[in-house]
């Protein structure tokens, strides 16, 4: 289970991926999830949890893109899937935005590290219709 998740869908979120959870987690996807069970699960991070499913290692960078500078590609996985293991900076639907650093993409969403100035780097998976925009760097 993800921190502050639900049965129904990802951290913070109201919904979610139709039948509850994130891939990989009890739910969602049939057949889906993580490639080796997804964090916590047998196997951990996509790829076996050997090489570059982890958090990065150093904070993100210390300043913050302005939203007309980014290159506003479409939201599907694959234009977020050139972003993985990379800083990425993500705009919400809702208003809210945040450095990221993707270690996954699915069908619908993707999943990594979100970093929370109070807590570092935590695990968070979001649906991609809830991304604006984003830019990875």
């Amino acid at each position: 289970m993800f921190p502050g998740g639900g049965p129904s869908g990802f951290p913070g979120q109201g919904g979610g991926i139709p039948g509850g959870g994130f891939p990989g987690q009890g739910g969602g996807i049939p057949g889906g999830g993580f490639p080796g069970g997804g964090p916590g699960g047998p196997g951990g991070f996509p790829g076996g949890g050997q090489q570059g499913g982890g958090a990065p290692t150093s904070p993100p960078p210390q300043f913050t893109p302005q939203e007309t500078q980014a290159s506003l590609y479409a939201v599907d996985p694959g234009g977020i899937r050139r972003c993985l293991y990379r800083y990425t900076y993500v705009w919400l639907e809702n208003g809210r935005s945040f450095w990221y650093f993707p270690t996954f993409v699915g069908r619908n969403s993707v999943a990594g590290w979100r970093w929370r100035r109070r807590w570092g780097w935590v695990y968070f998976g979001i649906d991609l219709r809830q991304i604006r925009s984003f830019q990875c760097f």
